[in-house]
This record gives structure tokens, C-alpha cells and sequence, in this order.
């Protein structure tokens, strides 16, 4: 047998699958994407069927060389990339790459990274698929003609260097429209009840106010609250009817994508694509010590709930074996996937249901335990019989009113022994019609109704899902993108849109009101799984949608209004009483004002709950005292830029203008000329470079120190941030050497 080449998508994957196969066989990663259509033009000749013009791209021209010298010494090349849309166009892109070179090429795939799953998908090798390359390059051209032809519009009439999006720009709508629903809200005023109760046994348990004269309670005001109160004086809690019965309730079905990334968000605080990140890892393969670099947790993008069989059977086994038969259901469990899912991989499980997350915690870095624990326990806890419970419904009458209580007691845990619950048993005392009850509290409180939350990312994910906006791979890409477009940040856990993203939002609704529609988005996505299924020729979708898009790109070339010159901020400016105006520069919205320059007061401003500007309020700075101004001879100080970042600047402003970086002290160690000065990025996160720039572009996260490693010899060392807090350590790969005061 000759030589076999498997090109894999993630230098990740290359070590986890030459454990399995022999030296015959050589494997190489072509790191994602290898060609993309231009950055720096269209790319779509929209004359000739919307043709696509695809470019190697810059930083990966070794990696194509590399693959086209593999693929000459191999007799058959295996494209291998992730089983999805986006890994069949990696594949296609490579196989147009290597095809002069290659003498025989086969597209794989496999779920899992196992020896069974790798050796499975090596027997029986398959075309490249066609249709799912034709529904990912339509989505691709669909999302270039979106943001090449809108991108330009918004930096005309907004701010330069901002862009559209296709999808994005749906998903940016909902969190807009929650926003200003939150804003318009008017609370309105309720008074709840409730009363703990003692019957002749303990415990004592509580019941809440349901009904007032055999009508629903709805108590609007503090008045109303009295007469209910007045309405109960003096007459008993009775005892009006019990109700006992058994409960079971099913587990849940194993995670898909959107599950996942819900579920680890609400638990853990992880992000979508945080998420994403540490599940690519497990699928990848970790060290796991005597075992190994081994692939923990199958594909992770999918939204399946389907199992295998041979591995609902490995579960059934160990359950069986660990909790004993009573733990198995009557039936085998199988998940019917909802309407839409494409059904193409299974759902995301753990590859050996016998790894148990607690005999690799020690491999494992903390999130990457966290996120396995949770796979494991889903699905162990899906394959369970259901847990059993004992419910009491107690009903209680107080002269006009009725109060209702609730209890339960756990009969048998069932999946819940491997997925414990957090809320306790609410027992009830026995109860029988007709016993009259002791009071030892009742009391009533006044509420508000709410508006409705702001998504969370795990919300978002639901809400994106349910409407049918963007597929499993995406979700994390368009949550991210919002963040990284300054058009949405993150706080306390919720998605809140900043005043860009709301002008943007406003500005693609009045000019593309049908690119924003939900429905047609989501009948978009429908669309390309028709084409990935080839019941749709990519080129007609794509020629029904320009049909529409085009017409309403030129009228907003010609009606969108510029904002450029700010928007109403409805306060006035406190040195000049003109107008106050919200505007938008590079380190985000600001106030300024409408007399400029006459008048040359800025603010930064807050929005209220109700959406009004209010200014920031005004701190005065406290700046240290570095020297004098070569420039002028007055006070030099430490400043700090609206991102973050340190700087000098003379007291003498706006009179004298020097200005100089903050300076770490570290010569620059690529160049030699210059020396490392803090910066911060459009973000606010701070970093350190070569003040020689754009001649030396080096540039570092960590922050340098000005003291050389004993060990390696390099010229500085960084502070790094790790699990046991900062330290000081030598930036030099493979060197380990750490500051001897910080090693205690």
C-alpha cells in the first residue's frame, strides 16, 4: 500500500488521528479556509450568474504549498474537514488546489474522533458533495453583496469603518426592539399575599392568595390590598380540598448546539463562543495522561437530538451497570428532532460514555471539566427512566378568599441521580377537608410588573433558533460580531445595543425593510437547505434575491439620510444653552455641541431606564505629576485616552499640545530603536508596541518589565495573569523561568 494522505481542517486534530493510524498514512491540517473571495474588491461578477472570485488566501499560501507537495507524494488524498456545510467548501477549495497534483481524491467524515469512526469513514469514502458547496458558497456571495454594497452606505451616512450584515443585522433588530420595548414600558402596580400555615403535625407550609370572591386576585392598589385584609378578619384558613398524585417527569434530550451554548451561559457564564471554543478542544482531543491525546465529546455542531445506536446502547450498559436496571426506562429513549433541523450528525455526546468527567478532571483545564460534565451528565441523563414524584395540592378558603399550596416528594430519582436537582422537597403535613388551620403569618406585598428582560446571549441563541435566523455554526459568529461592530455590549449577562447599533438598526429598517424582516430570513435559511439538499439551484435563489435587494440598494444610495452631523440629544448644553447633539467618533458616542465651533463642550452621557441622554457626570481627574514640558516648561502629566490606554500630556493644553506615549521603559527587542509604549485597542484593551510604528510593528498583550531572564537571556520579562493571580515570567517560548519572589 502507498502513501495516504488525510487533510484535516485543525492542526488539533493531526496528533489525535496519527494515534490510530500507521505510518503509511500522512495527516495535515489546512487550518480552516484556504481560499475566500478578495477582501480588498466584490469578488461576484453578478453579470455572469454571480461567479465567485476566489483568492488563496495571504496567510495561507505556505500552508497550500505544503498540502500540494503532500498530495504529489500520496496515491490517494482523503479530504477530511468538519462534517458540515463549511467543512464540504474547505474541501472543495482544497481539491481545487491539489487536483493537478493529487492522483486520486476522496472526501471523508466522521462524528467522532476515535479509531472506529476514522478507520469507518476510511473504508468507505465518498464524493465531494456538490450541493452542500453550492448552499455554503450562496450563503458566502449572499453575505458579500449585503456587506460590500450596504457597508459603504452606513460609512457615508454614519461613521466610516462600520458595516452591515446580513444575518447579523436581523439578530441586532431584536435586540434594538426589546430595548426600546423596555424603554416604553409603564409599570403598573400589583400586591401579592401569602401565609404560612400550621396544621396539628409539622411542618408548617405556605400557600399564596389565588382568589377574592371567586375571582381571580388581581390587586392594583394599597386600598384594595386593605379591603382583602379587612374581608379576612377574624374568620378561619380552612382546609377545602386535598389532591394527591404521582408524577413523573422525563430528562431532557441530549444537547445540540443552541442548547449547549444556552445551558453553558446560564450555568457558567460562558459565552457563545466560548463555548464553541472549549467544545472544539474536547472534539479535537486533550491529554488525558495514560490515555493520551483522546477525543472527548462528538461533533459539536448539530442540531440533532438523534443518537446512535451502538451508543444508546453503550449508555443503557453503563447506566445498568452503574445505577442498576431499575434506573433504565421501559423503552429505549429516542429524541425526534424538531421541525427544520437538518439532521445531518448526531447530537453532541460524549465519545466513551465510560470516561466519567471526575477521572479526568485532573487533565482537564477547568472550563474544559465544566463544559465535559455537563455533555456527559445530558446525555447519561437521557438514556435514564424519568424521576417519580409524590405531588400534594392542598386548597384553602379564608372568608371570601382562596389560597392554594403545593408539595412534592421524590419517589425515585431516576435521571436525576446523575443530574442532581438544586431545589429540595416541599412536603405537605397530613390534611384533610374541613380541618381548620393556625395562621402564624400572613403578609402581603406590594410589586410592579417589569419590562421585558434583555436577551441574554443563552436567550438570544433561543429566540435566533426558534425563529429560524442562522444555523448552529453561526450563532456564537453573529453574537460576536455585534460585540466586535461596537453595535451591542455586553453587561451584567444582557445584550444592550449602543446608540451606533441603534442608528444603524434604524437606518437598515427604513431602507431594507424586507433584508430585516424575520420571515424572510428565516425563509432564506430555508432556502439554502434546499440547495445543500438539491432541490434549489443556488444561482436562481440568489437571482430572486438581487431581484429585490438591488432596486432598494438605489434608492438608499439616493434617500439615506446622513447622521454624520449628530442626532438630537433633547438636552442643552450647559455652557452655551444650544442644542446638545449625540455624534460618533472612534472611541464611541459622545455629546457634543450644535454651536461647534463656536462652542466646543463634549460629554460622555448614560441612557435612563425610559431611554432618555443624561450627561455622564463630570469627575475631576487626577493626574500625576511626571516633569516638565520640553515644549513649553509647565507640568507634564499622566493621562489616560477615552480607550483606556496611559499617556503624557502637558498642563498647558490646549495653549501647548505636546503629547508623548507612556513609556514602559523596554527597549523594543524586534528593532532595537525604539521603546514599548502602552496603547489600547478601538475595544478599550490595552496592549504594548514599538513607538517606531508603522517602521516596527511589534507588538505584545502581556506588559513588559524591565528586567532580563537569568535563564534564557531575554531582555525583558511580562506580568501574566494566571490561575494563582499575576506574575512575572519570561515571555520566551519553552523557557518557564518565573520571578523567584513570585514563585512562593
Amino acid at each position: 500500500m502507498g502513501k495516504q494522505l488525510i487533510i484535516v481542517e485543525s492542526p488539533a486534530k493531526v496528533k489525535t488521528i496519527k494515534k490510530f493510524l500507521g505510518p503509511q498514512y500522512m495527516v495535515h491540517a489546512s487550518v480552516g479556509h484556504v481560499r475566500d473571495l478578495p477582501s480588498s474588491s466584490l469578488g461576484v461578477d453578478e453579470e455572469n450568474n454571480f461567479a465567485p472570485h476566489y483568492e488563496i488566501i495571504e496567510k495561507k499560501k505556505n500552508v497550500v504549498s505544503e498540502l500540494r507537495a503532500a498530495a504529489a507524494k500520496a496515491d490517494t488524498v482523503y479530504l477530511a474537514p468538519d462534517p458540515d456545510r463549511e467543512g464540504e467548501a474547505i474541501a472543495w477549495h482544497v481539491a481545487e488546489l491539489i487536483r493537478d497534483k493529487a492522483k486520486d481524491i476522496k472526501r471523508i467524515q466522521f462524528n467522532e474522533i476515535t479509531s472506529r469512526a476514522v478507520k469507518e469513514a476510511l473504508a468507505h469514502p465518498r464524493e465531494l458533495n456538490v450541493h452542500l458547496f453550492d448552499a455554503q458558497q450562496a450563503r458566502r456571495v449572499l453575505d458579500r453583496l449585503v456587506g460590500y454594497k450596504i457597508s459603504p452606505l452606513l460609512w457615508k451616512t454614519i461613521k466610516r469603518g462600520i458595516s452591515a450584515g446580513r444575518v447579523q443585522s436581523v439578530a441586532l433588530r431584536l435586540i434594538v426592539e426589546r430595548e426600546e420595548r423596555r424603554e416604553a414600558f409603564k409599570p403598573e402596580e400589583y400586591w401579592l399575599f401569602h401565609a404560612l400555615l400550621a396544621a396539628e403535625t409539622p411542618p408548617a407550609f405556605k400557600v399564596e392568595l389565588v382568589k377574592v370572591g371567586g375571582k381571580k386576585a388581581a390587586i392594583g392598589t394599597a386600598e384594595q390590598a386593605k379591603e382583602v385584609e379587612a374581608s379576612m378578619q377574624g374568620k378561619p384558613f380552612v382546609v377545602q380540598g386535598v389532591e394527591e398524585k404521582e408524577r413523573e417527569r422525563a430528562p431532557l434530550p441530549p444537547f445540540i448546539t443552541s442548547t449547549l451554548q444556552q445551558t453553558a451561559n446560564q450555568r457558567f457564564s460562558y459565552t457563545a463562543k466560548r463555548t464553541m471554543n472549549i467544545a472544539q478542544r474536547l472534539y479535537e482531543g486533550v491529554e488525558l495522561g495514560e490515555r493520551g491525546l483522546t477525543a472527548l465529546i462528538t461533533y459539536m455542531r448539530t442540531d440533532s437530538t438523534r443518537i446512535a445506536d451502538e451508543a444508546r446502547t453503550a449508555a443503557r450498559e453503563f447506566i445498568a451497570a452503574t445505577y442498576g436496571e431499575a434506573y433504565l426506562p421501559k423503552k429505549e429513549r429516542i429524541y425526534k428532532a424538531r421541525g427544520g433541523a437538518q439532521d445531518a450528525h448526531e447530537a453532541i455526546r460524549p465519545v466513551d460514555v465510560t470516561i466519567k468527567p471526575e477521572d479526568v478532571k485532573q487533565h482537564l483545564a477547568p472550563e474544559q471539566y465544566n463544559l465535559y460534565k455537563l455533555i456527559w451528565s445530558r446525555f447519561v441523563a437521557s438514556q435514564m427512566a424519568g424521576a417519580r414524584f409524590h405531588d400534594t395540592t392542598v386548597a384553602v378558603v379564608c372568608g371570601p378568599t382562596e389560597w392554594k399550596g403545593k408539595g412534592e416528594r421524590l419517589l425515585f430519582p431516576g435521571f436525576l441521580a446523575v443530574m442532581p436537582r438544586s431545589e429540595d422537597d416541599t412536603q405537605l403535613p397530613p390534611l384533610t377537608v374541613g380541618q381548620v388551620l393556625k395562621a402564624e403569618k400572613v403578609e402581603k406585598e406590594q410589586k410592579f410588573t417589569q419590562p421585558p428582560a434583555r436577551y441574554s446571549e443563552a436567550g438570544l441563541v433561543r429566540e435566533l433558533e426558534e425563529l429560524g435566523i442562522g444555523r448552529p455554526s453561526t450563532y456564537a459568529a453573529i453574537i460576536s460580531t455585534l460585540q466586535e461592530r461596537e453595535y451591542v455590549l455586553l453587561q451584567e449577562r444582557h445584550l444592550v445595543p449602543t446608540d451606533l447599533g441603534r442608528v444603524v438598526c434604524r437606518q437598515l429598517l427604513e431602507h431594507f425593510p424586507r433584508l430585516m424582516d424575520v420571515g424572510f430570513t428565516a425563509q432564506m435559511e430555508a432556502n439554502l437547505d434546499q440547495v445543500a439538499e438539491g432541490q434549489e439551484a443556488w444561482v436562481a435563489l440568489l437571482q430572486h434575491f438581487a431581484a429585490d435587494f438591488n432596486p432598494a440598494l438605489t434608492a438608499a444610495a439616493e434617500n439615506m439620510k446622513s447622521v454624520k452631523g449628530g442626532l438630537p440629544a433633547n438636552i442643552n448644553c450647559p455652557d452655551c444653552g444650544k442644542p446638545l447633539l449625540v455624534k460618533f467618533g472612534k472611541a464611541g458616542a459622545f455629546l457634543a455641541c450644535s454651536g461647534y465651533p463656536d462652542c466646543r463642550f463634549t460629554s460622555n452621557f448614560e441612557r435612563t431606564e425610559e431611554g432618555n441622554i443624561v450627561m455622564a457626570a463630570a469627575e475631576k481627574p487626577q493626574y500625576e505629576k511626571v516633569g516638565q514640558c520640553p515644549q513649553c516648561g509647565k507640568d507634564l502629566v499622566i493621562k489616560k485616552a477615552r480607550t483606556g490606554s496611559r499617556f503624557i500630556a502637558c498642563t498647558g493644553y490646549p495653549e501647548c499640545r505636546y503629547a508623548a506615549s507612556f513609556s514602559t521603559g523596554v527597549p523594543c527587542p524586534h528593532c532595537g530603536k525604539g521603546m514599548l509604549v502602552e496603547k489600547s485597542s478601538k475595544r478599550g484593551k490595552i496592549f504594548y508596541s514599538c513607538d517606531q510604528y508603522p517602521q516596527c510593528d511589534f507588538a505584545l498583550w502581556d506588559r513588559p518589565v524591565a528586567v532580563a531572564c537569568p535563564r534564557c537571556g531575554s531582555p525583558y520579562l511580562v506580568e501574566k495573569k494566571g490561575r494563582d493571580g499575576m506574575r512575572t515570567a519570561c515571555p520566551v517560548k519553552g523557557c518557564g523561568y518565573v520571578l523567584e519572589n513570585e514563585n512562593a
